[in-house]
């Protein structure tokens, strides 16, 4: 599958993002709740969602109103106050990911250390739950196991009234943020594109292009925007199934000669965690005869950056190689999810199937699912894996 974000024609906002999920799929109660509990500690808020209809289009329209006003905290607090709510792990971590990149621009812009950029700055609690709904809604749909390519963000023009006095559109912080994506004037004079909205698309987004790729579209989203316009104000994210079969990716290579098994094996599943697709390590013969290790890593592009600073960091390299846009056949991908009863209990499990002209080469269960049930029934491994079967 490929996910397609596409705020050409009215930029881009945090509740866009959330209605559009909705309308793919994601539960609206679920969301409701989430939303305003996360955004309870800065200021109470009510969240509804309703289907609009904008210029003929259906769209479903996330309306976050905000209740009470709290005073503005650090940015270091923030953060603590995110990092101790009651959420998902996986969540919480892109969430704070989206924020560090809007408190960055700020910080940037107003010449601040990011520590001092004051809440206020960052966004108030509908940020916190824009941010945090879009989030959690992207994992719901598990969006995180597809591609997702960004299109152009149209980002509107002219001037609006902020806290910092009237700024011309787009505003700096949306430059800031944008500056890895694309984006376009117009077709308004009015701002389309708002840093929380450009900060959750440059964090979800593994690829920007001009336009929409050879694909299916399988299903549409329509999430509305609050202002009404001569064109439909609507994001559309898209649901669609790959046609071509083949993939961009790089490869990471260094050459380890003076780490123990234990250090290489962390290495190993930090890389993992860090967002890696595939790590191996060969050993091999290096100059004057020395044993070592050859590290090699398959990343999605726009965790390239990240990789290569945790592989300097912890093996102390003096050199990396990338080869960049190497292309590999792919067969097609789904996740599909399946019940099985484990000694009196029901059991999820996610299988990831490959398909090759609409016929499946293979079905293999996720190893956490196996690793979890194995661990939570006491039943090995290599047993709970034939049950599934």
């Amino acid at each position: 599958m490929t996910i397609i974000i596409d705020p050409q024609s009215s930029g881009i906002a945090g509740n866009m993002i959330i209605g559009a999920l909705v309308d793919l799929g994601a539960d609206e109660d679920e969301l409701k709740e989430i939303m305003e509990k996360s955004a309870n500690p800065f200021g109470k808020i009510e969240v509804t969602f309703n289907k609009v209809t904008k210029k003929g289009i259906t769209a479903t329209f996330c309306h976050v109103e905000m209740l009470e006003h709290k005073h503005s905290v650090k940015y270091s607090e923030f953060i603590e106050s995110i990092n101790s709510s009651e959420i998902d792990e996986k969540v919480k971590e892109t969430s704070i990911k989206v924020f560090e990149r809007i408190a960055k621009a700020e910080s940037k812009i107003h010449g601040k250390n990011i520590e001092d950029v004051h809440f206020h700055e960052v966004g108030a609690s509908d940020a916190v739950a824009d941010v945090i709904g879009s989030i959690y809604a992207y994992y719901s749909l598990n969006m995180d196991k597809q591609k997702v390519i960004g299109l152009p963000i149209a980002v509107g023009g002219g001037r609006i009234k902020t806290s910092h006095g009237i700024l011309p559109v787009p505003v700096p912080a949306v430059l800031e943020i944008a500056k890895d994506a694309k984006i376009v004037g117009g077709p308004v004079d009015d701002e389309l594109a708002t840093p929380t909205g450009c900060a959750i698309y440059a964090e979800i987004c593994d690829e920007i292009k001009d336009f929409i790729p050879q694909t299916k579209p399988k299903k549409i989203g329509y999430g509305a925007g609050k202002k009404d316009f001569d064109h439909p104000n609507i994001l559309r994210i898209i649901e669609s199934t790959d046609i071509t079969q083949s993939d961009e990716i790089d490869v990471i290579e260094t050459n380890l000669d003076h780490l123990t098994g234990e250090e290489i094996g962390y290495l190993f599943d930090k890389l993992l965690d860090l967002g890696a697709s595939d790590v191996s390590i060969t050993p091999i013969i290096m100059k004057k005869n020395r044993q070592g290790s050859l590290l090699k890593v398959i990343s999605p592009k726009k965790n390239r950056e990240t990789l290569i600073k945790a592989i300097f960091k912890e093996t102390g390299s003096l050199g990396i190689r990338i080869l960049p846009n190497l292309h590999r056949g792919l067969a097609k991908r789904e996740f599909i999810k399946k019940e099985f009863e484990i000694q009196g209990e029901t059991f999820e499990v996610t299988f990831k199937v490959g398909y090759i002209n609409g016929e499946i080469i293979s079905s293999r269960p996720e190893y956490e699912d196996l690793k979890r049930i194995s661990q939570k029934t006491d039943i090995p491994l290599i047993k709970v894996k034939e049950l599934v079967r």
